[in-house]
């Protein structure tokens, strides 16, 4: 890709010097992304897909306005073609009115960097991919039993290359590479269905890694298991219902992270320009600094400089750099999520965490990886610890409304605790919160051994529509007092 790089460089210098007698403000980004999908299901080979995009994008300010367009052919006539209709929308864009954009500073650089990875996973032999994805999902069949009708195994991996450009200076290269794979188990029974998965739902990648996470993963050591579940599920007894302490697995604390606090931190979110599609957020300004959001042991940060997050990258897509900013420290709400533009409006500076789905969508604030700091528990001092409650892993299904604050979430799988020891295993475990209170109400954080750092390659959000790949590390956390098994 050197030859495309250094076309995409001589290209965006073209299209700058344009713009600068036009705009106040302007960007271009080039991206190219290869990708694919390898899936097995009940010992056959469901799907090979492969898929490969190049493309750009040119942002322009003009006069506090937006306009963005783009094209799949990059070449000097189109640039310069794009480039005028990126105007013509910010001229257009500027007869609307409202709150004039303005943008917070940040220093240009001239930099390259790319994700780091041991086996390149598109070197990978498709052969080889497919021995690992039967195999496991043979074992899968294997532990279920008949009761497993359908057994699923799958890997997927994503390259993505871009640069970026700005009028004030900025030239950025970047290539992220991610990796992974998972298994998946449905039981069926008289008027039942349950699933189990591993290692986390659907999330078949799990960060910038090559291959290696795939061995890893280690599917078919955990095969049996997942079958074997998923069948046992079948025979369980509901969930209670009441008001009991709940213990979150890592794996359900990434959709717990996600929904209550990734997306309400998000200041497009707050001043309103994501109303339209997903929602507002109760933590409004009035409240930044002031607002009790959880308990002492919850400190949650926005990090995109730690190793291996689908949420990780060198800079942003306005060129300002991955940062690590804490969201919420020792309980109290204390940061945004922020671009260039929202943060001008509070007199800060960007934190960084502008991201594209692609060359043919504007930037939006995205998460990156939103974390929960490790405590100084262990999971079996936890449970020890809990006189009565239930242990929950994996989600399963979810409910929020849109200022992000009444919840109700679903889980693959529990087990009961009492006087201090797992007991029987519980399906269709759910509980429900209102964001504050559930993180108020938090009095236990496992320690750096449990903590780990979960893939969310799913996450949409803007209109038009676009898709994140985000990161959301934990450790299990316990939880006093709360409703579950409502909502069966």
């Amino acid at each position: 890709m050197r030859f495309e790089h250094d076309r995409w460089r001589e290209l965006s210098s073209r299209a700058l010097d344009y713009l600068r007698r036009k705009v106040d403000y302007a960007d271009i980004r080039f991206v190219s992304r290869r990708g694919e999908r390898v899936k097995v299901k009940n010992g056959t080979v469901e799907g090979v897909t492969t898929s490969s995009e190049t493309g750009f994008g040119v942002r322009v300010l003009r006069d506090g306005a937006w306009g963005f367009a783009s094209s799949s052919t990059p070449t000097l006539e189109e640039v310069l073609a794009v480039a005028d209709r990126a105007v013509a929308i910010a001229k257009a864009s500027g007869m609307v009115g409202g709150h004039g954009a303005e943008l917070s500073p940040v220093e240009p650089v001239e930099d390259a960097w790319k994700s780091p990875y041991k086996e390149d996973p598109f070197e990978v032999k498709l052969e080889d991919k497919l021995e690992v994805l039967l195999e496991a999902e043979k074992l899968v069949r294997k532990g279920g039993g008949p009761s497993v009708r359908v057994a699923e195994a799958g890997t997927e991996a994503r390259r993505e290359e871009k640069s970026f450009a700005s009028t004030e200076g900025s030239y950025i290269e970047q290539e992220i590479t991610e990796c992974g794979a998972g298994i998946a188990a449905y039981a069926v029974g008289t008027g039942d269905m349950q699933r189990r998965t591993y290692p986390n739902g659907d999330r078949q990648l799990s960060g910038c890694y090559g291959w290696e996470a795939v061995k890893e993963a280690k599917l078919a050591d955990n095969a049996e298991r997942v079958g074997r579940e998923a069948a046992q599920l079948l025979e369980a007894e509901p969930c209670p219902s009441g008001v009991t302490d709940v213990i979150l697995d890592s794996t359900q604390m990434v959709l717990q992270i996600h929904e209550s606090c990734g997306h309400p931190t998000e200041l497009d979110r707050v001043f309103g320009t994501e109303a339209g599609y997903a929602g507002t957020s109760f933590l409004t300004p009035d409240k930044l600094g002031k607002l009790r959001y959880g308990s002492e042991e919850v400190t949650l940060v926005a990090d995109a400089t730690v190793p291996h997050g689908l949420g990780t990258f060198k800079y942003d897509d306005e060129g300002v750099p991955g940062q690590r900013t804490v969201l919420v420290d020792k309980g109290l709400f204390v940061n945004y999520q922020t671009s260039r533009e929202t943060a001008a409006r509070l007199g800060q500076k960007s934190n960084g965490t502008m991201r594209a789905d692609g060359w043919n969508r504007p930037p939006i604030i995205r998460m990156t990886n939103i974390n929960l700091e490790p405590g100084d528990w262990t999971l079996d001092e936890m449970i020890k610890d809990t006189k009565d409650g239930v242990l929950m892993a994996v989600n399963r299904s979810w409910s929020i409304d849109d200022r992000r604050l009444n919840f109700q979430f679903g889980t693959e799988i529990g087990w009961e605790i009492k006087d201090g020891s797992l007991g029987r295993m519980v399906k269709n475990p759910n509980y429900t919160g209102i964001t504050p209170e559930f993180w108020a109400s938090c009095d236990a954080v496992g320690d750096k051994r449990h903590w780990k750092l979960w893939g969310t390659p799913n996450c949409g959000k803007g209109e038009p529509p676009q898709t994140a790949h985000v990161g959301h590390g934990s450790a299990p956390a316990r939880f006093r007092r709360v409703r579950v098994g409502v909502g069966r």
